[in-house]
């Protein structure tokens, strides 16, 4: 499943071939196989802003994560079970992680910004028996607990308390050797939620296949990691497939330490302190992060760097912030795509001359990735349609948690759809448009949003955007965008006309903004995308 390094993508992509043992075990490969020959390897650093890091090994990891193992077993935590983890980036989730897998258990992310309402459905739905959380996790679930008859046990790393259980006390003075339960690259070993366009959320549930899946697109977005002194960060929850699949499990599984950072909104001061304190030199920056960090002028002066790749994913990254990373960073960002059903199937490879801003790149070796109309034909080369994967493929999910029909509707034939618009150039390059809900039809035109949300965070005085359709009368919908200003500028109807013919002079005329409003936030996932559709809602809302 390694990528042996080549001196041309083709030649890559053309000698590639899966070879997943039948045995396969995130748990085994991300901790005790490590262990059992380089104990003392950093595998986990956590940063501090007081300045006491933390640092753990693979041998650490791999007695506690058995201690934590044997313990769930004892109170009846079984194959198949789901242990829901509502926690941040620390030593114990990942603990935590692995031992869930070792126990050939089920693996539920939650990211502790979700709401009562939010929690209560995933919990409730995937019939989540033991949760692992902190106090912060504890006043959620106390309104929500007496409405959950499946969950019976309840840990907390802060302590023990009334009805919970301390992590600590569960694996302190066990003998951290655990028989790792028999398991295989079908066997289930995690479920992430995901919100689809109607309907409630949806679980996504992976085999252990799914790290194995990762680790080609991993390897091409970060110049054939591991080399020496690697060393990688991620502001991304590690509730997400971002943070977890993008960044910490194929990296531990390839010996590279993960530095993991409190939770926190996103500032970027803080983030390139992280970087540069633990000395960093592989990030995975989802773009609205990395625009954010524009607001840092001269960050290699300011900041003692090392980074050598970027990779970046989750929405568009876009020409003008592609730009931005190389002139500044002075790297070329890797953009990669995926959602959470089939991650990492297209990525760039600057190394390999593998780039072109404003696209993400071509399809990774062992997927297969094409665009497709409504009825599952690929499309040629220059058309728009929808983003597709084909079957089998090592990281496409298992199916939705109890939902045969919502998994059979994700395809048509053998491609996945992702409900995702782009189209592919000649050289194979994909563009992507957003998603299909996503787009504004406006006077018989279909407008993607983020070609102008690329355009917008071009002017000077805007740090993001946001494009929604907005109903309209006349023309089914117009465009509206949302801009959160840079310091030093001030919202008014002069600045707001400057912007909108910076988008009707660079783009077209039927695409520029009819109307811009200027927001002091933008609402965003734990994983830093915009949520178009609050904002889409809202406007509904106003026109009714």
């Amino acid at each position: 499943m390694l990528l042996e390094p080549r001196e041309t993508f083709e030649a890559l992509r053309r000698e590639f071939r899966w070879k997943i043992p039948n045995d396969f075990n995130i748990g085994r490969v991300v901790a005790d196989d490590w262990a059992a020959k380089h104990p003392e390897r950093v595998c986990l650093q956590h940063f501090s802003p007081d300045g006491r890091h933390l640092s753990m090994t693979y041998g650490e990891l791999s007695s506690q994560s058995s201690a934590l193992a044997e313990a769930l077993t004892e109170l009846g935590v079984f194959r198949g079970d789901r242990v829901a983890l509502l926690m941040p980036q620390c030593f114990e989730t990942f603990i935590a992680h692995v031992a869930i897998y070792k126990m050939g258990a089920i693996t539920l992310p939650l990211a502790l910004l979700f709401g009562e309402e939010a929690l209560e459905y995933r919990l409730r739905d995937a019939g989540a028996r033991v949760i692992v959380t902190n106090s912060f996790g504890l006043q959620r679930l106390k309104a929500i607990k007496a409405r959950l008859p499946a969950l019976q046990t309840v840990i907390s790393v802060d302590g023990p308390g009334p009805d919970v259980i301390g992590f600590r006390s569960m694996i302190e003075g066990r003998s951290g050797m655990f028989d790792i339960v028999e398991s295989g690259p079908d066997t289930p070993a995690l479920m992430i939620y995901t919100s689809g366009t109607t309907g409630p959320p949806k679980g996504a549930l992976h085999g252990h296949r799914v790290l194995a899946g990762h680790i080609p697109g991993f390897q091409l977005a970060h110049d054939f990691l591991p080399q020496p002194d690697d060393k990688i960060w991620t502001p991304s929850d590690w509730a997400w497939a971002g943070g977890l699949l993008n960044a910490l499990l194929p990296a531990l599984m390839l010996g590279v330490p993960v530095v993991s950072s409190p939770a926190q909104k996103f500032d970027p001061h803080m983030a390139f302190r992280i970087m540069a304190e633990m000395k960093v030199r592989n990030a995975f920056i989802p773009p609205t992060a990395l625009r954010l960090l524009k607001s840092v002028e001269k960050p290699r002066e300011a900041y003692d760097l090392v980074l050598r790749s970027i990779g970046s994913a989750g929405e568009s990254l876009g020409r003008e912030t592609y730009e931005w990373v190389k002139t500044a960073l002075g790297i070329v960002p890797n953009e990669f795509y995926g959602q959470t059903e089939c991650n990492f199937v297209l990525s760039s490879a600057a190394h390999l001359g593998i780039s072109k801003g404003g696209f993400i790149g071509k399809a990774v070796p062992g997927h297969e990735v094409a665009i497709i109309d409504a009825e599952g034909r690929e499309l040629p080369a220059g058309e728009t349609g929808q983003v597709a994967i084909k079957r089998p493929d090592p990281v496409m999910f298992l199916g939705y948690w109890n939902n045969d029909k919502a998994t059979a509707e994700k395809f048509v034939g053998d491609w996945m759809k992702t409900g995702d618009l782009g189209r592919q150039d000649e050289e194979g390059y994909v563009q992507f448009f957003g998603r299909d809900d996503d787009v504004i039809t406006s006077s018989g035109y279909r407008i993607g949003p983020a070609e102008i949300e690329d355009c917008l965070i071009g002017h000077p005085a805007v740090r993001l955007a946001a494009v929604i359709g907005k109903p309209d009368v006349l023309r089914t919908e117009i465009v509206k965008a949302f801009v959160v200003l840079q310091d030093g500028y001030t919202a008014q109807p002069a600045l707001s006309a400057e912007i909108r013919d910076w988008v009707k002079n660079r783009l077209s005329m039927h695409e520029y903004p009819r109307e811009v409003e200027f927001v002091t936030e933008l609402p965003l996932t734990t994983s830093g995308k915009v949520i178009r559709r609050l904002l889409r809602d809202q406007e509904i809302a106003k026109a009714s």
